[in-house]
């Protein structure tokens, strides 16, 4: 339908393209004036008539004065024979500079045929525009089971290689043999050696699984077909399916080939589960992947890529050996890697001298190379914002914040009440983690809201660490609980603002018990299994593997968790009451405290007995 008015639309400016071009055309001439006879026997005598162009019947006269007119005769006669009939002296005839001329060549033909011939022109036309609108829409609906897979060529523009890729050398590496049995493949089987049908990329959001798959492709001198798991799926069964084989039938014609399947997890989910029984489309779909991959043809050198952050929902048979038989787990990078990759995404950002990335490593714990991306470019903009030609120190340091908690909200108006309660509130979580020896160090505290927050507190951990004891869980809901426990000791009640703290705090002193196995009344066993149920929505099932009695010993080693936090961080905030105040009132002042102001207040953060021993070592060495 759209085609069809498009043809139409197209039409029809052509039609008052012509005929503008015809009324131009027509109107650019002067039109001679038709005058009767007596007045051009009145011209004669006058002798007014300089020359007559005889046409047919019809008299093309031009006066002395340039004036064009013309006039029509009666036919049979000539135009002697009228001039004389008519009285007309014989000697004001010779006077005249008389032509005959007939209309001949192609003017001639176009006059006569081309009233005629338009119309069916134009008919024609557009019945031509509408047959092929109609053959286009039959030659998209026999393609409709065709892959819509994009293919790029090793030497594409903007090509991505492993230089482009920071951290995760342990993927690379994995990934680089891949590309050398592409490149090299008698290297390999002259051994006897194998090389894996398929690679599935494991990892966070943003920890660069499509762009390892770009870097292969660059890397790669060969085709590589890139399709997201959802363009299989349609709501008639069997395109997926018939779009696969495409896919394959594309990749096997151009070998030695990569596909790469982005987000696999939309077609790969364990099957038995849909609503459709084993008709399901996306099943259907499925068993064409298992298929192709494992099939009779043990040589195809076709090597399929796919990635997904949710390996716990694909079925089995995709990840038994034949089909995806090699694993490359992605994890957030630590320090050195998101350095390296600042770098690479400050490459073409105007840095200033005092920018350090490794002071924005630091910072930055926890983060993907995505939200390292993401911070720079935010840097960039705020810089810009300001009007500044180099991007400094406090515009990275505020689109951290910025990416982490959601752009400051000055302009929110809070009264002078609000405001105070706020202080105490971020200036107990602060205290308390700053007292404590397992806690991170205190990096930032303020009162200007952010985000969906009404101030914050921002700790940052001196190194990366993969495991955590109970005791630092344990300080950490002390520090959970810092904000409450101030209001409460100062204002003797408390407000809404701390219910983010109290439900953070609930979940991980319940995970202590039912998942880490840290309770020593109910001793080191897991309680509950949790699955994923997809049925009209998303929602996390728990399966109960324990009676009611100990449930109920659940809830109150939960409960003794969060009491033996509470008590650490009220015996601080009792005991450093007047820092608490000092940090308060110079929040109340400055709205925001860096690293440096509050230690100014507070004095250096107590070592815990690690790093003691550590430095004691260090000494006797």
């Amino acid at each position: 339908m759209k085609n069809l008015l498009k043809n139409f639309l197209i039409f029809f400016v052509v039609f008052i393209l012509i005929a503008s071009l015809f009324s131009l055309y027509g109107n650019g001439k002067s039109k001679p004036e038709k005058i009767g006879l007596e007045t051009f026997i009145k011209q004669i005598n006058n002798e007014e008539v300089s020359q007559i162009v005889v046409r047919g019947n019809k008299l093309e006269i031009t006066l002395k004065d340039g004036k064009q007119e013309v006039v029509k005769k009666e036919g049979g006669q000539t135009l002697i024979e009228m001039l004389t009939d008519l009285g007309v002296n014989q000697d004001k005839i010779t006077n005249i500079n008389i032509e005959v001329k007939e209309d001949e060549g192609v003017s001639f033909w176009l006059g006569i045929l081309l009233p005629f011939l338009l119309p069916f022109i134009l008919v024609g036309t557009f019945i031509y525009f509408m047959i092929k609108s109609v053959q286009g829409a039959n030659t998209r609906a026999m393609m409709f089971g065709k892959s819509q897979a994009k293919e790029f060529r090793g030497d594409t523009k903007n090509k991505v290689t492993f230089k482009d890729v920071a951290g995760a050398k342990e993927a690379k590496e994995e990934l680089k043999e891949v590309v050398e049995f592409l490149k090299n493949p008698k290297k390999f089987t002259n051994l006897g050696a194998r090389i894996p049908k398929g690679v599935l990329l494991l990892g966070s959001p943003g920890t660069g699984k499509t762009l390892l798959a770009r870097a292969v492709a660059g890397e790669a001198d060969v085709p590589f077909f890139h399709i997201s798991g959802s363009e299989f799926v349609e709501m008639f069964v069997g395109v997926g399916a018939s779009r696969v084989r495409d896919l394959f039938k594309k990749a096997k014609k151009n070998a030695p080939s990569i596909i790469f399947i982005d987000e696999i997890d939309a077609v790969g989910r364990r099957r038995g589960a849909g609503l459709g029984g084993s008709h399901d489309e996306r099943e259907q779909t499925l068993n064409q992947i298992l298929v192709e991959m494992d099939g009779f043809d043990p040589h195809t050198n076709v090597i399929v890529m796919a990635a997904t952050n949710r390996p716990d929902v694909l079925d089995p048979a995709l990840l038994r050996p034949g089909r995806f038989d090699r694993q490359v787990v992605l994890e957030n990078p630590d320090i050195k890697d998101r350095e390296e990759i600042l770098k690479v995404h400050a490459r073409q950002k105007p840095l200033a001298k005092d920018v350090s990335l490794r002071r924005i490593a630091e910072r930055t714990p926890g983060f993907s190379g995505a939200d390292l991306a993401n911070v720079l470019n935010e840097g960039a903009l705020l810089a810009a914002r300001k009007n500044k030609k180099l991007i400094e120190m406090e515009d990275l340091f505020e689109a951290i914040e910025k990416v982490m908690l959601g752009p400051e909200r000055k302009s929110r108006i809070i009264t002078p009440k609000e405001k105070k309660i706020t202080a105490y509130h971020e200036a107990g979580h602060a205290i308390v983690a700053h007292f404590l020896p397992h806690t991170d160090p205190v990096q930032k505290v303020s009162i200007i809201a952010r985000g969906q927050a009404g101030g914050y507190t921002l700790k940052v951990p001196t190194e990366d660490r993969r495991l955590h004891s109970k005791t630092e869980f344990i300080e950490e809901i002390s520090v959970l609980l810092g904000g409450y426990l101030a209001e409460k000791e100062v204002f003797n009640e408390v407000t809404t603002g701390a219910t983010s703290d109290l439900r953070r705090a609930t979940n991980l002193a319940r995970r202590l018990v039912t998942d880490y196995g840290m309770s020593d009344k109910l001793g080191p066993r897991t309680f509950g299994e949790k699955e994923e149920i997809i049925f009209l929505g998303r929602e996390i099932h728990e399966q109960r593997d324990y009676s009611e009695k100990v449930a109920e010993l659940i809830d109150e080693e939960v409960s003794n968790f969060i009491n033996i936090s509470k008590e650490k961080a009220l015996q601080i905030l009792k005991n450093k009451r007047k820092v608490l105040e000092e940090v308060v009132k110079s929040l109340l002042e400055k709205e925001t405290l860096e690293k440096e102001d509050f230690e100014k207040i507070v004095g250096s953060k107590p070592k815990n007995k690690d790093e003691q021993k550590s430095e004691k070592d260090k000494k006797e060495n």
